[in-house]
């Protein structure tokens, strides 16, 4: 093959990869056959019966009309069948984002709802072009566990208002929670028995599918399966149903959803710019009272999106820029047609992956489901109580209250508790932005808290050529917040073992980096011991790290290698070193010392004294 050819060869089949990594649809659709394709009608048209009252309950939770859920609900799955990497995952509504999404439209309208999923979309598109995804690494488990234990609890404080079937307006938990108190003697009989039987049911269906059966027994076990995975359209469908017979025998004893809007969202612009309570807001007044949420509400919908990928990669890599990427298409595209923000939900994909999906096509179905119940059934949903949805949301966060965690923490790393309740607690405090800003904050604190106090050991070494120095062991790195410590370390280290005359050697070989402070610092040091005659020595350092020193023109003494040091500190002090033994010799004969009146005595083997103290002092006198 001539050099040209090989060249076009070599562009062409880099333009390949490139492509299907970033289009994975390219990757697994020409080997698609009919029996992925049975696979993945199962599996989507399950999902889609388990996210249409899931997207009517959580639309809900925030605070918009039920139909903005299921307009969240199908963009994310046809951009998913295109650029998704992970074959379970389904993009729509989840519980977390639409509590953060409520937390911005309080007393405004739902154009804010819209314009925030827009910017979700352009700041995750950045942050994959970017690979910023390092970011989401600042989000440990302990700060993820706490915020979404959190964020569980508010979630469900927030539905026992719908589920008792009361009337009030709050703002924050500790609000909603104070007035669900205060408005418990006006609860509603009707709509609490059916929320408290929905929750009980729910739970008991859900348990379905654990029952062990005998092996000849398949079809029962799938229909159980079945039942237990459909069990949130079953509940809503037949609290419909009660709800319609008695509206029919006039008979109002239910709080409805009321009437949805019919058909399918337009396809328009976002809206830059909107009017509420008599004014008009610009975009950029927007965007001032959205705030934080541009950056927190993006983050943590990608973060919970790699986690579940995660999940269920089957102990392949996840692609996270592609994931950022994909995401950032869906909530782009989802807010040309009224979407609120959407990412992964775990408990949809968990319900594809049990399904049996094959490919990511599975969410075609998904899709398709979504948009046939806008454009059939939303006459119906007039007659859902609001009780059966706050069932259906209470039943979805209860288990994402991650308690058990608490008790491997305590034993592996009991400081790892500090973000996860300072997370958990300012959440329900002041507000779930705040709160996981809060816990980020301590855990970074942690994070750089073995910087400012680097773990160091002292001792007095003796070579084998009998140079005697004390030895600074450093167990972490050489940054500006550590230096004054380790000065401090070092110099009482230095007074009290080394008695202010021996030479101080400070072991690099655990050190993986330095800065120019920590290099300065340590060169003052060195100067201060110096003067006193005490030579400082920095013993096997990092190439990097003594790159740094040697940047910095500092005057401390490095040395490369352990066997290196005895000339170097030789030549600080001017010593000697003594001639290393390495022939056989005769030991010397045993001998046994008595101290008597300060005045040693060295008998032989038969203890005779060769001289007795008395004659001894005679004789001195």
């Amino acid at each position: 093959m001539s050099s040209p050819s090989k060249s076009r060869y070599k562009k062409q089949s880099q333009i390949r990869r490139i492509i299907n990594k970033r289009i994975p649809v390219t990757r697994w659709l020409p080997e698609y056959n009919s029996e992925k394709a049975v696979a993945d009608l199962i599996a989507g048209v399950t999902v889609g019966l388990t996210v249409i009252p899931q997207a009517l309950a959580y639309a809900t939770l925030a605070g918009l009309p039920p139909q903005y859920g299921l307009y969240s609900s199908f963009m994310g799955c046809f951009v998913y069948i295109i650029f998704g990497s992970c074959k379970d995952i389904t993009l729509g509504p989840t519980a977390l984002l639409s509590l953060m999404t409520y937390e911005q439209i309080q007393g405004r309208n739902t154009d804010y709802a819209i314009l925030l999923c827009l910017l979700s979309g352009v700041v995750q598109m950045l942050m994959g072009i970017l690979h910023l995804g390092v970011l989401i690494d600042f989000i440990s488990v302990p700060v993820t566990v706490g915020f979404t234990s959190a964020t569980s609890v508010i979630i469900a404080v927030s539905q026992l208002k719908g589920l008792l079937g009361l009337q009030f307006k709050s703002r924050g938990f500790l609000d909603t929670f104070k007035k669900v108190i205060m408005h418990i003697p006006e609860a509603k009989t009707a709509d609490s028995v059916m929320g408290i039987l929905c929750i009980i049911i729910l739970l008991l269906m859900r348990k379905m599918k654990d029952i062990k059966l005998p092996p000849g027994q398949k079809g029962v076990k799938k229909t159980l399966w079945l039942l237990s995975t459909s069990r949130n359209a079953i509940i809503v469908v037949v609290c419909s149903v009660i709800a319609f017979v008695c509206e029919s025998r006039e008979m109002s004893l239910f709080n409805l959803t009321g009437t949805v809007k019919e058909g399918l969202p337009p396809w328009s612009l976002p809206p830059f710019g909107t009017s509420y309570d008599g004014r008009n807001v610009t975009f950029v007044e927007m965007c001032s009272d959205l705030g934080s949420s541009i950056v927190l509400v993006p983050i943590i919908a990608v973060l919970g999106n790699v986690a579940i990928a995660k999940a269920f990669a089957s102990g392949e890599s996840v692609d996270a820029t592609q994931e950022l990427i994909t995401l950032s298409l869906a909530n782009v595209l989802g807010s040309f047609v009224n979407a609120m923000p959407i990412t992964g939900s775990f408990s949809r994909s968990a319900v594809a992956h049990a399904s049996g999906v094959a490919t990511q096509l599975g969410s075609l179905y998904t899709g398709i489901l979504v948009l046939l119940a806008l454009s059939l059934l939303t006459p119906y949903f007039y007659y859902i109580p609001k009780a059966s949805l706050a069932a259906v949301v209470i039943c979805a966060v209860i288990f994402m209250i991650e308690y058990e965690v608490v008790k491997p923490m305590w034993r592996s790393r009991r400081a790892d508790l500090l973000p996860a309740f300072a997370t958990f607690a300012l959440c329900l405090i002041v507000g779930v932005e705040l709160g996981i800003v809060a816990g980020v904050f301590v855990n970074v604190v942690l994070l750089l808290y073995p910087s400012a106090r680097p773990q160091l050991e002292a001792e007095i070494v003796t070579s084998a050529s009998g140079f005697s120095y004390v030895l600074i062991t450093v167990g972490n790195s050489l940054y500006f917040p550590g230096v004054e410590y380790i000065r401090q370390y070092v110099t009482r280290a230095a007074n009290k073992q080394g008695s202010c005359s021996m030479p101080v050697v400070i072991d690099c070989r655990y050190v993986l980096g330095a800065d120019f402070t920590a290099a300065k610092g340590l060169c003052a040091l060195s100067n201060s011991l110096r003067s006193r005659g005490q030579p400082l020595v920095l013993l096997a350092p990092r190439d990097s790290v003594a790159a740094v020193f040697s940047g910095a023109a500092t005057s401390v003494v490095v040395v490369a290698a352990a066997a290196d040091l005895d000339r170097a500190l030789q030549g600080l002090t001017g010593e000697i070193p003594l001639p290393e033994i390495t022939t056989q010799v005769t030991p010397p004969p045993s001998y046994n010392s008595l101290q008597v009146d300060d005045v040693i005595e060295v008998v032989t083997e038969n203890t005779t004294p060769l001289l007795n103290s008395t004659e001894l002092k005679r004789e001195v006198t």
